[in-house]
């Protein structure tokens, strides 16, 4: 079975693993799900993260982050750009989550960054999620 949107999938396996309060989660590697793993990590919404090669694609196995609450630091995640509809933003109309609270992911030509990056740098792009 082919998967259509492997960007939501990433998404929904992260947002199941913190409503179940699981220790980690594992999904399938890809370079851009390994650069928005990164980006979390660097933004303080996930503990850690390693790469496990097993011989095909690999598996990311990210560590969530809880309060001392056991409440997850992530909220809220939400896929923006699906396969059917892309949206792209340019950099006078980049997006504002949570009144900056939260963070967008956007692919650019610069890479993989966040809308902060993006508005730093000048540069717009198609935006893949919303997360606070």
């Amino acid at each position: 079975m082919s998967m259509t949107d492997p960007i939501a999938d990433y998404l929904t396996r992260i947002r199941n693993a913190l409503h179940a309060r699981h220790k980690y989660v594992d999904v399938p590697a890809s370079n851009l799900k390994r650069k928005m793993t990164r980006i979390l990590l660097e933004q303080g919404y996930i503990k850690k993260y390693i790469i496990i090669d097993d011989g095909k694609q690999g598996l990311i196995r990210i560590w969530p982050k809880y309060d001392e609450n056991g409440q997850p630091v992530i909220t809220h995640l939400e896929r923006v750009s699906k396969p059917g509809r892309r949206i792209y933003a340019d950099v006078d109309n980049l997006p504002r989550v949570m009144n900056n609270l939260g963070i967008a992911i956007l692919t650019t030509s610069k890479g993989v960054i966040t809308e902060r990056q993006a508005k730093r740098l000048k540069v717009g792009g198609e935006v893949l999620c919303y997360i606070w």
